[in-house]
């Protein structure tokens, strides 16, 4: 059962702001459009989502948009009809070149892989030679024992009749294998960002909120890519905001609510692997500065006062996120938490498989803290990117946009519905549950938004 989750108000809204950071732009002079696509999801959307929004360039309205699985490396708009090719790819850490190549529909918004492999290739380059042929430029399969395979690809033309009626996975490796050829992979972030900032004196990089809370006065504060910190008057305007290369991760706010810590995102492999500071909520002023010897979480005690819970050794995906707790936790997964007021724990995690999440590995779980044992498990097959929880109910973001609402007793499913903002599905990166049935929601494309659940008053109402 859905429930109504009404948006009062949306913080670091801006044009373009569905595809967050701007990695290739493509325009179609002729219609007067241009497609954008914005960078991978990386590791706070786990399956990854790159976004492709279409715009128009006179008033920047949006015509389509469109999630891949892989990063976006060429798009090319048919000559004469409202289609859009997108091809995708990367390689995969240790051996094959991987990707697809999306068709979209303009006027519909649909978009079919057409390619018949699941695991690739990798498409490099795209260009419309006419309204039936499509030149396709694809990165070899792999590069065991081919040490040019980073350098050069095969370029084949590939034959529609009419694109529009290409069905998905229907074209084979062999149409695609054709002579090798020098196959550059040039950086478009610098020209995409050009063009956009052309269209929108408006426009700002922002993408993956980290982390959100609210003060008493009702100011707002974030934690997201290549920002330390940054707050939100009441009035929506942006108070400060603070720089950084990785950007902040999680917050704390001083009790007095005059400063807040935050712990920073860094790499493990890089020296010293983690620190923390701690800003003037005035004007974002660094007050104090820690260097970590080792990776850890900053939680918030349920005392209101800030701790470190140690990552042990596998680093950022060792972190176990518990808000409110009166211990610190520490436990071998990458998943948030909150203790209730008996001092059980909610959290969240995924089922370890070599061949990636299967059907029912995520979970949430309540656990008695003393025996070990779980009051409830409740299961599915996306993973979790925030929890939290009120005196009634669990709210838990998941990486496909979805919010479920679960009854904090028995872990039945109270409510559950899609986030979307102006009728377009968003991705929930952030989650805080900030008074009854009030929750701040950051979103994967750097949006901050006031939510309204209203859940029923009956906290035995369950729904699928």
């Amino acid at each position: 059962m859905t429930f109504p989750l009404r948006i009062g108000r949306v913080l670091g809204d801006r044009p373009f702001a569905e595809v967050g950071e701007p990695v290739l732009a493509v325009a179609d002079d002729r219609r007067g459009l241009l497609a954008v696509a914005g960078a991978h999801g990386g590791h706070l959307v786990p399956l990854g989502r790159a976004p492709v929004g279409v715009y128009d360039v006179d008033d920047l309205g949006r015509r389509a948009l469109v999630r891949s699985h892989y990063p976006v490396t060429a798009m090319a708009f048919h000559p004469d009809l409202p289609l859009l090719a997108i091809g995708t790819g990367c390689y995969d850490g240790g051996y094959f070149f991987m990707g697809e190549l999306l068709l979209t529909d303009l006027e519909t918004g649909r978009a079919v892989s057409l390619i018949d492999s699941p695991l690739g290739p990798q498409v490099l380059a795209l260009e419309w030679l006419t309204g039936q042929d499509l030149r396709v430029l694809v990165a070899p399969p792999h590069d065991g024992d081919d040490a040019e395979a980073w350098v050069e690809g095969h370029v084949a033309v590939v034959s529609r009749p009419d694109w529009r009626l290409v069905p998905p996975a229907s074209i084979t490796w062999q149409e695609l294998a054709g002579p090798r050829v020098a196959a550059p992979r040039p950086d478009h972030r610098e020209e995409a960002r050009r063009a956009v900032s052309g269209l929108s004196r408006d426009w700002d990089p922002r993408r993956n909120v980290r982390a959100v809370e609210e003060l008493s006065d009702g100011r707002i504060l974030a934690t997201l890519d290549e920002v330390r910190a940054e707050s939100w008057l009441p009035s929506g305007q942006r108070q400060w905001t603070v720089a950084d290369d990785k950007g902040g991760r999680d917050l704390v706010v001083a009790t007095d609510e005059r400063s807040v810590w935050v712990g920073l995102v860094r790499p493990t492999c890089e020296e010293p692997p983690q620190a923390l500071v701690r800003l003037s909520l005035q004007d974002g002023a660094q007050i104090e500065h820690i260097t970590l010897s080792a990776p850890a979480s900053l939680v918030c005690r349920a005392d209101g006062l800030p701790a470190l819970a140690p990552a042990g050794d596998l680093g950022e995906r060792g972190r176990l996120r518990i808000r409110r707790g009166s211990r610190v936790y520490f436990r071998e997964i990458d998943r948030p938490g909150v203790e209730t007021t008996d001092g059980s724990l909610v959290y969240a995690g995924t089922v370890h498989h070599g061949q990636g999440l299967q059907p029912g590995g995520s979970f949430v779980v309540r656990r008695e803290i003393r025996t070990g044992e779980p009051r409830w498990v409740f299961r599915t097959d996306r993973t979790a990117t925030d929890l939290d929880a009120d005196a009634q109910t669990a709210y838990v973001a998941y990486d496909d946009g979805e919010i479920v609402a679960l009854d904090l007793q028995d872990g039945t499913v109270r409510r559950r519905r899609h986030l979307t903002v102006a009728a377009v599905q968003a991705i929930p990166t952030a989650l805080t549950v900030v008074g009854p049935d009030a929750l701040l929601i950051g979103t994967s494309d750097g949006r901050i938004l006031k939510c309204s659940a209203e859940l029923p008053a009956d906290p035995d109402v369950t729904g699928t």
